[in-house]
């Protein structure tokens, strides 16, 4: 299968930074995949993401949405109905005083028609778990809830590939997870791309995938069971593990011989359970 996304060298450099934001970064995203993406501040993650659908076009190198060159205006649009971003605070995604017509607002404005825009409004809150709020003000809404009519928002102009970039950096615990379980049901249930830039580890240990950026470059790229379990080379680049990684490496240092890619809580639970059952 043709990935839905292809990122060839490309480079970028913001104006009068001492160096590259991205620096020969090479990449192929999966259609249905669930990617995460870490690093610490300034390793160019959210860069990278902006590259997605044309936010930022790079100096050097290509990106390719479906085929379409990122840096030919003529698919602008194409790209951007294809790949839709969320950003950290919801707040400066939300535009209108009633849920349901902030999330009309972007299928209105690319001219869609109105019994679609029903539709697509209705499904998009559904998906998200926000249907029953349809009809509340926005402002009214917890950190999570406005966060998933955000992602709703996007989700009308039924894009193909979700970039998420740190959804969840203004939100409490709870909104944490109401948002985290709402894109891994869109990725699992929808077969939505998701692309998701993160600093929180447990978020990152849901994906399928893990890309470990530094200083503009790929550094780590594989499964979270095979990118977590490697501690001190994250450690080294100021990142840390999941709880799970660690409490893993931690027993299996006491003698235990648990398997290091247990990373999300249920599989760590069932490699504990499973060990002390021998």
């Amino acid at each position: 299968m043709d990935p839905v996304i292809r990122i060839e060298n490309i480079t970028y450099t913001y104006p009068d930074a001492p160096g590259p934001a991205l620096d020969g970064v090479t990449l192929r995203l999966q259609r249905g995949s669930f990617t995460a993406v870490l690093g610490s501040n300034g390793s160019g993650k959210s860069t990278l993401a902006k590259h997605l659908n044309a936010i930022l076009l790079p100096a050097s190198g290509q990106v390719l949405v479906d085929g379409m060159d990122t840096a030919d205006g003529e698919n602008l649009i194409s790209i951007r109905r294809r790949v839709g971003m969320v950003f950290q605070n919801p707040d400066n995604q939300i535009v209108a005083n009633v849920v349901e017509d902030d999330v009309a607002f972007a299928p209105e404005n690319l001219g869609v028609e109105p019994d679609q825009i029903r539709r697509r409004v209705d499904g998009a809150l559904k998906q998200v778990g926000m249907y029953e709020f349809r009809m509340h003000a926005p402002h009214l809404l917890s950190g999570g809830q406005k966060q998933r009519v955000a992602i709703a928002g996007v989700l009308a102009m039924e894009p193909e590939v979700l970039v998420l970039d740190e959804p969840t950096a203004m939100l409490d615990p709870r909104g944490r997870r109401e948002v985290i379980a709402a894109v891994e049901a869109l990725c699992r249930d929808r077969g939505i791309t998701v692309v998701l830039i993160t600093h929180h580890m447990d978020e990152a240990a849901r994906a399928d995938r893990v890309i470990v950026m530094d200083r503009g470059r790929i550094v780590m790229d594989g499964a979270p069971g095979q990118v977590f379990p490697q501690a001190e080379a994250l450690r080294a680049l100021r990142l840390t593990v999941p709880e799970t990684t660690e409490l893993i490496l931690r027993l299996n240092a006491a003698g235990m011989a648990l398997p290091t890619d247990a990373v999300t809580p249920e599989a760590c639970a069932a490699a504990i359970k499973e060990a002390l059952c021998r």
